[in-house]
């Protein structure tokens, strides 16, 4: 597993248990079975449920970030109050939707499948607003196990005598949601782990093939090392380690070890995250410090609409792969607190405009960016007589023109040769 502990404690379905006895098996490690039983009972709806219908305590399951922004507009416009938990949203936003639920400050939970990322939610009902997903290669039914572990997150005991799932009325029917709850296990018929080297792995085949190339590494790794007739492993998916390593090749001064520190960074590809990682290896080779991201201007959050949410979202992600960076390069990656302060802004500043329950400012943004509602003041303090956003933000940014923003600093990059993005 991959993890330095005495002790290691694994939660899943029953599905998982012949994959977990496998990898005992593989590790020669003694296993413990412990299995755990519901205790507050799990059912179908006897009804579909109508969007307006929802109540306090439901979870409406969506899955994409646009369809549950899309339906917590929607839910505001019908008077609701909600929170949304959604993958792009950092762990400390997430657990603050997460209380404002459970405390009743919103009446429901509007989420994609990141419901159950480490959040302990109180919820009376699932709803699915839809029964297919896209899984990053097709689109696809829910499988039984999915609706399963996602529907399982109804019902908390000491809270709720049951657990309701239940679908929207246009997605689909409560006998489908009968059916799936009441399928048996699907048997897994891979048993062979997923795996990826380590560094010690990295080094050895280097010194094997006798090659300062992580690309190169890689490639020999997934070719000979980690055939795709292993009987006993599987080479996870590293396509972006890979797509890292060839860009890196170009960047002298780096050890292969470096390289590949960097090749496992979080990164968004989305949002030219790996030449912005190209650029911050250059400094690093270099000798240079890399500073870190800044926040961007932050408008008020009354005036914020998906466009300025998202890219704060991304700011956020820039900021998490610049301090994870911070713990492997200390001398490189320096001002860890600016990066700290830069992260807890954001954090505040995507709570403060999720937090925002103005139906009518909601039903200004749907019909187009960058209009304001009748009678918003501008730069109005936050609740609580804490500094604006707006300008005060837009002032400390000192990572927003050095992370490819300020056309000043875009100019010289462009002169060395390598924009960031």
């Amino acid at each position: 597993m991959g993890v330095p502990a005495r002790h290691l404690y694994i939660l899943g379905a029953p599905d998982c248990i012949p994959l977990i006895r496998r990898i005992a098996e593989l590790c020669d490690d003694p296993l413990d079975e412990i299995t755990l039983e519901r205790k507050s009972p799990l059912r179908a709806a006897s009804a579909p449920v109508r969007l307006r219908d929802l109540e306090a305590g439901d979870a409406l399951i969506a899955f994409s970030r646009r369809e549950v922004l899309d339906l917590r507009a929607e839910l505001l416009t019908l008077g609701k109050r909600v929170a949304v938990v959604y993958g792009a949203l950092s762990p400390e936003v997430r657990r603050a939707e997460a209380a404002r639920f459970n405390n009743g400050e919103a009446e429901i939970l509007v989420a994609t499948d990141a419901i159950g990322m480490g959040l302990n939610l109180s919820i009376k009902r699932v709803v699915f607003s839809a029964l297919r997903k896209y899984d990053g290669k097709q689109t696809r039914d829910l499988t039984a196990q999915e609706i399963k572990q996602i529907g399982g997150r109804a019902g908390r005991y000491g809270h709720h005598e049951n657990g309701i799932v239940a679908v929207l009325g246009e997605a689909g029917t409560p006998a489908h949601i009968r059916k799936m709850l009441a399928a048996p296990p699907e048997p897994i018929t891979e048993l062979r782990p997923l795996v990826q080297p380590d560094s010690d792995i990295v080094r050895a085949v280097a010194e094997e093939i006798e090659t300062d190339s992580l690309y190169g590494v890689l490639v020999r790794i997934k070719r000979a090392v980690l055939r795709a007739d292993d009987p006993n492993y599987r080479l996870a998916d590293m396509d972006q380690a890979f797509e890292i390593a060839s860009a890196l090749e170009g960047v002298e001064g780096l050890s292969l070890t470096q390289r590949w520190v960097y090749a496992m960074c979080p990164i968004d590809e989305r949002d030219n995250g790996i030449a912005r990682l190209v650029g911050w290896a250059s400094d690093h080779a270099a000798g240079r410090r890399v500073p870190p991201p800044g926040t961007g201007r932050l408008v008020q959050p009354s005036q914020a609409g998906r466009e300025e949410l998202e890219r704060a979202e991304k700011r956020h992600k820039r900021l998490v792969a610049w301090r994870w960076l911070s713990l492997r390069f200390a001398d490189a990656y320096t001002d860890k607190q600016t990066a700290e302060d830069n992260t807890t802004a954001l954090n505040e500043w995507i709570e403060a405009v999720l937090r925002q329950q103005s139906r009518e400012r909601e039903h200004q943004k749907r019909g187009g960016p960058g209009q304001r509602p009748g009678g918003q003041r501008p730069g109005a303090p936050r609740p609580g007589g804490k500094r604006p956003f707006g300008k005060g933000n837009a002032e400390r940014d000192s990572g927003a023109s050095r992370d490819g923003h300020g056309a000043r600093n875009a100019k010289a990059a462009k002169k060395r040769g390598r924009g960031r993005g």
